[in-house]
């Protein structure tokens, strides 16, 4: 294994959220044509750890080691949670505890994806048809987290597109698009994941009238970033949402999902070298939540962004050939 480390190996390998159920969550993202890569149990601590990635001909990361791919959602299970009434996740959307937005699933085709779902009984928080927006729908996971659907489709126009009327979806060729969080200060934040973590600036998406814009970020790898600004092909992309003047604003924070009450937990970047990764960090100054000789579990770190999100660092098993559990 190398000694050094090249952002460029870098991947932007999973999203973490708690859940109260395992078994409905598993079904709804395997429903999304999503399989589980990797299932890990912790019963001593009485937590579970289910990795879901899109693993099928076609899928991206096909057949990689968990921690060799992008796009991936981990599912947190705490033992009970599924049998306590008043269980109930922060799914980071509700007031006063703004902060991670949704995941995105890229689609074949809208129409008939949404139509899937909602045959299947779940639920949407935007359908194509409401609003304004009619190319991107929000539907919901058994917990309420956000599930933004996009086309892959260059130009489509979701629920006002006649191409996409009486067409059947194949959820083998879905990709886990992105993650979005809430950021106060673009400027800090897109130095963070540019400067520190190696992400490339894919995209940047500007609504004046709505006071807000977007910045997709990732990891280029073979594919390269986007020519066309067009990222619905990719997996694995970061949406930095900035709402006009938060950063003035001395008193505003956006809830990191870690406390109470808790959600989202990470999001995570897998690494070529971890002992070299975790000391260019260190001579870079980040914000620790975790250093790697820090508690009993010495292969992951936890570096804060300027939000105070947690990024873990885990290392790549493809540059290893072992299994990092």
């Amino acid at each position: 294994m190398a000694t050094t480390t090249d952002t460029k190996n870098y991947k932007f390998n999973h999203s973490m959220i708690r859940v109260k159920d395992p078994k409905a969550s598993v079904k709804f993202y395997e429903f999304l044509g999503m399989s589980l890569v990797k299932h890990l149990q912790f019963p001593e601590a009485k937590f579970d750890l289910y990795f879901l990635g899109y693993d099928g001909t076609g899928a991206l990361s096909q057949g990689n080691s968990t921690f060799d791919r992008q796009g991936l959602i981990e599912l947190t299970h705490n033992y009970g949670t599924e049998d306590d009434a008043n269980y109930k996740v922060n799914n980071g959307n509700a007031e006063p505890h703004r902060g991670f937005g949704h995941v995105c699933v890229a689609v074949d085709h809208i129409q008939a994806a949404c139509r899937r779902l909602e045959d299947a009984g779940y639920r949407f928080q935007k359908r194509l048809s409401d609003g304004r927006m009619k190319h991107i729908a929000f539907a919901l996971d058994p917990d309420g987290y956000w599930v933004e659907i996009i086309s892959r489709r260059l130009g489509s126009k979701g629920a006002d597109d006649p191409e996409e009327q009486g067409q059947e979806t194949d959820t083998t060729t879905y990709r886990m698009n992105h993650t979005m969080i809430r950021v106060k200060d673009i400027e800090k934040s897109l130095k963070f994941y540019q400067d520190v973590l190696g992400m490339s600036l894919f995209r940047t998406s500007e609504q004046p009238a709505a006071k807000f814009n977007l910045y997709f970020l990732g990891y280029p790898g073979d594919k390269g970033v986007p020519e066309n600004g067009f990222t619905a092909d990719y997996e694995g992309l970061l949406e930095l949402t900035w709402n006009y003047g938060t950063e003035k604003d001395e008193n505003f924070k956006y809830h990191d999902g870690n406390s109470e009450p808790q959600g989202f937990g990470h999001i995570c970047v897998s690494v070529d070298n971890i002992d070299a990764a975790c000391a260019r960090f260190e001579s870079l100054n980040v914000n620790w939540k975790k250093r790697l000789t820090d508690g009993r579990m010495k292969n992951v770190a936890f570096v804060l962004d300027p939000d105070g999100y947690w990024v873990e660092i885990v290392q790549n098993e493809r540059f290893t050939g072992q299994e990092n559990f």
